[in-house]
């Protein structure tokens, strides 16, 4: 295994994996983005993902690990601890990073391969860790996509790798306006099912058998109303507190197992 050696944070290599750890601009505009931990690094590899380039901290990650990992990539450069520490985002640490080629996530791409698909729609998601937690759900659940309606944060944000602990990688995710989303689920003759309160009725009453989105909203504001004109059936999950919301990633969980069960999966 041929290797290069970096050993300077000033090292012009280590400043742009720092501006691809920090700023969705510069993922978007190199496609490409940083991966760190061997977990998520075996899991873009068992999704498909090209890897650029591999980092690693001989002191935490041997070279005899990184034989064993099954990466097909260009370049591998040995780093030492200070440049570790700079690239690094996690505070475990692993010693492990690779550097990823972005995929086109635009719902165009989509295709379902099943003849009833059962597909989790989000809106406008703005905190990765409920993205990330969504996308952990899809994957236990294993639906036939994550579909992202409005995003307001790119999917390659290191919060969003860690905290759907490389799910992001496995799940089949795709991304559009909330106009484009309800087109595909009408082309494709998908009910759907939206989480609100308004003329709603209670989740569990449905059937969600046949093809199905199950739709969410922000805590803070719900679903748009164009959701709202294109359902098929509003549905609520009766809650007995005081308030009338729960946390988006806990009420997708819900309503997609209830999928499941009717489907016979649990």
């Amino acid at each position: 295994m041929s290797t290069k050696l970096i050993t300077s944070t000033q090292n012009p290599i280590i400043r742009q994996l720092t501006q691809l750890k920090d700023k969705s601009r510069e993922r978007r505009k190199t496609g490409l983005f940083l991966i760190e931990g061997i977990r998520e690094i075996s899991l873009a590899l068992k999704g498909n993902y090209e890897l650029e380039t591999i980092l690693f901290y001989p002191e935490l990650f041997s070279e005899e690990a990184l034989n064993n990992l099954d990466a097909k990539c260009v370049n591998i450069i040995e780093i030492s601890k200070e440049v570790y520490q700079k690239i690094a985002y996690r505070e475990t640490t692993e010693g492990i990073l690779a550097v990823a080629k972005s995929k086109n996530h635009d719902i165009t791409n989509l295709r379902l391969n099943t003849k009833t698909p059962l597909v989790l729609v989000a809106e406008a998601p703005e905190k990765p860790g409920n993205i990330g937690a969504i996308l952990r759900t899809a994957d236990a659940a294993n639906v036939d996509a994550v579909i992202i309606a409005n995003p307001k944060t790119d999917l390659y944000n290191p919060n969003i790798i860690r905290s759907s602990v490389g799910c992001v990688f496995t799940n089949k995710i795709a991304t559009g306006n909330t106009s484009e989303i309800i087109g595909f689920l009408k082309e494709n003759h998908i009910n759907v099912y939206c989480a609100a309160l308004q003329a709603s009725i209670e989740y569990h009453t449905q059937d969600f058998n046949d093809s199905t989105a199950i739709v969410v909203g922000t805590e803070a504001i719900g679903l748009s109303n164009e959701w709202l004109e294109n359902s098929t059936q509003n549905i609520i999950i009766p809650m007995q507190g005081e308030i009338d919301s729960m946390n988006v990633s806990v009420a997708a969980g819900i309503l997609i197992f209830e999928a499941k069960r009717q489907r016979g999966f649990l």
